[in-house]
């Protein structure tokens, strides 16, 4: 896989690139506020976009556009073909570079860098602060929306990023695959009720992916940092396909573009993860530390 772009980069540098004809600047925004009691009920963060944005960003909308209409779950990846359509909207396809970013903790926009990945778009950096860090640094922001130039997307599906709960299942004993949980350690432990079930996936390991931003900034921790806890995790080990996954397959993606960062862009995403996993009785889980 190769591109033109890092798949990390700085508000100077898009600061610098902002009038480039070939630059797709996307704002990924959902919003999955903390319910007070009963289920997670996601927002599209289309509001949050038209009240302030960086100049010339177009809008995606991960619930909608850039999901599956027909499934049970929301943000399931979409069929190639609806997904290319999307993103050709948008202006994304040949000759496009893209800068995706989001006004949150950066997953939502890791998790459009994946699907244009997932569907063989390589042209694709995520902004390191996403909204938080372009305002900190003093750039302007607008509320005038930007009208996209629409290009064909022609990337092909990639399906060795992704993987469904049947294949899942089917790894659960192949010492081959290792699955990363990258929830927070309660709810991996099973000490808290988040999802219909408690626990892991049997034989998954803890890396929780809040663990890879600088809290204040919201910038990525140094590469080199986390290229050693991942080394210590297993996770750079080439004999060994990883795959990621958490609660509804969006924060699976901060741990992947990480990982890509250290040189590893093979990772696949458990694109149901834990509402799916945990919403099936016949499929097992279990409580406690860590294997590692």
């Amino acid at each position: 896989m190769s591109s033109t772009v890092p798949a990390l980069v700085d508000v100077d540098w898009l600061r610098d690139h902002l009038d480039d004809d070939a630059l797709v600047i996307v704002d990924s925004t959902t919003h999955l506020p903390v319910p007070t009691d009963g289920p997670y009920v996601p927002e599209s963060g289309a509001e949050s976009y038209r009240a302030e944005h960086i100049p010339g960003a177009l809008f995606a909308d991960l619930l909608t556009d850039f999901a599956d209409a027909d499934a049970t779950q929301p943000w399931t990846a979409p069929g190639h073909d609806r997904f290319a359509a999307a993103a050709g909207a948008l202006g994304i396809g040949e000759g496009a570079t893209v800068v995706v970013y989001d006004q949150h903790d950066g997953f939502w926009a890791t998790r459009l860098w994946w699907q244009l990945r997932l569907e063989g778009f390589d042209d694709v950096a995520v902004l390191d602060g996403g909204l938080r860090a372009w305002k900190a640094a003093g750039l302007e922001v607008t509320d005038a929306e930007s009208t996209p130039v629409a290009r064909t997307f022609t990337g092909e599906h990639r399906p060795g990023l992704i993987r469904s709960t049947a294949e899942i299942a089917a790894a659960l004993d192949d010492p081959d695959t290792l699955l990363v949980n990258v929830l927070d350690e309660a709810t991996y432990r099973g000490e808290v009720d988040t999802y219909a079930r408690r626990g892991h996936i049997p034989g998954s390991i803890n890396f929780p992916v809040f663990t890879l931003r600088d809290a204040e900034t919201g910038a990525l921790r140094a590469i080199d940092d986390l290229r050693a806890e991942f080394e210590k995790a297993g996770l750079l080990d080439t004999d060994r396909t990883v795959v990621t996954y958490c609660g509804g397959g969006i924060a699976a993606t901060g741990v992947a573009h990480a990982l890509a960062l250290a040189g590893r862009d093979d990772v696949a995403v458990y694109d149901g993860s834990m509402t799916a996993w945990a919403g099936d009785p016949e499929l097992p889980l279990v409580t406690g530390d860590s294997p590692r």
